[in-house]
């Protein structure tokens, strides 16, 4: 799930309104794993189409982008291409747990508990191939620009944040900032009315967003430091040592320097840290790419959603019209001309 450093980075509230105009490069699967996750009937089950496919990804795009496009942010979906070989150990982990969760579920179902069934449910998504391509297709007819990275999705966000092409990179974890994002907006795809689980209450879930360079300044830390914290802790390409979080880590690379001087110094062992911080300060990224937003394509957008898969018209049509009005609106030409 990514570098977790909330403990030390202060991220500033924010509504969407505030990113009107911006160009947002958002983390593709992130954002998917989000709503195949949270978009559940109270048993847990996603949302189905009547030939029982999987359509809880497409009612979050659809839903969600509207809500982009009607303030004026100008998303950009990035997926993941093929992940690191120090990968490979987060991801089988992440399919046992995934497997685990799954066998608890349905045993909370059979048990009668909803609320335990619907967190098992959660924590069992997966995201496939015809997923990821259906997404892909939706965006399209959106209008909204797809790119696919040669690697992580989130390192080429932060690519296209740090060149200028977009303003940000939106993503649930922290690891833009050590991707060399100039900003990192969290909550994007995620903001709104949530239930605590196992708890009958609701919170409200607001974007907010952090600032690279005031960040690190309050910090008192370099990119590169932050970069060593976060194997000292452990990445999604390594383990990181036991009993490191985030305060002490800092603590640490701030008095010895860098993650090689703790390792000296305490005697630590990290496997391949020259490799990690590579990932990180290196990453495996391109300039091979175009962003061009298009009018929504309407009656393809219907007829995906509605004919193919069991969407209601009457939603979805007042949804992409809701879209359409607001760009019309925001500059007073045409659609092709705001995008």
């Amino acid at each position: 799930m990514g570098l977790d450093i909330a403990d030390i980075v202060a991220a500033e509230p924010r509504e969407l309104a505030d990113f009107r105009g911006r160009a947002v490069a958002i983390d593709a699967y992130n954002a998917l794993y989000q709503f195949l996750s949270s978009i559940r009937q109270p048993d847990g089950t996603q949302l189905m189409s009547p030939e029982g496919k999987v359509t809880s990804h497409l009612a979050g795009l659809i839903y969600r982008n509207s809500s982009l496009l009607e303030v004026g942010v100008r998303p950009v979906y990035v997926f993941d291409g093929k992940p690191h070989p120090l990968k490979s150990s987060t991801i089988s982990e992440r399919r046992s747990r995934r497997e685990a969760a799954e066998v608890e579920w349905r045993e909370a179902l059979e048990a009668g508990d909803m609320e335990k069934a619907r967190t098992k449910a959660q924590q069992s998504t997966r995201l496939t191939g015809d997923m990821v391509q259906e997404s892909a297709d939706l965006l399209g007819l959106l209008g909204i620009p797809c790119i696919m990275a040669p690697g992580e999705g989130e390192a080429q966000a932060s690519h296209m944040a740090a060149r200028g092409d977009v303003w940000a990179a939106a993503s649930q974890d922290y690891d833009s900032i050590l991707f060399g994002s100039p900003r990192l907006i969290r909550n994007m795809t995620l903001s709104g009315r949530r239930k605590v689980p196992r708890r009958d209450i609701y919170v409200t879930i607001r974007p907010e967003m952090i600032e690279a360079e005031r960040a690190l300044a309050q910090l008192g830390m370099t990119r590169e430091q932050l970069v060593d914290l976060g194997i000292l802790m452990g990445t999604d390409f390594n383990e990181g040592v036991r009993g490191i979080g985030p305060k002490k880590g800092m603590k640490l690379v701030k008095e010895l320097g860098d993650a090689k001087a703790v390792m000296a110094a305490k005697g630590y062992d990290i496997p391949s840290i020259d490799a990690v911080r590579e990932i990180f300060l290196k990453p495996n990224v391109t300039d091979a790419y175009e962003l061009k937003w298009k009018s929504p394509d309407v009656a393809g957008i219907v007829a995906f959603l509605c004919d193919r898969r069991g969407f209601s018209h009457q939603r979805i049509e007042a949804t992409v019209g809701k879209i359409a009005a607001a760009k019309s609106a925001s500059a007073q030409k045409s659609i092709d001309a705001w995008f």
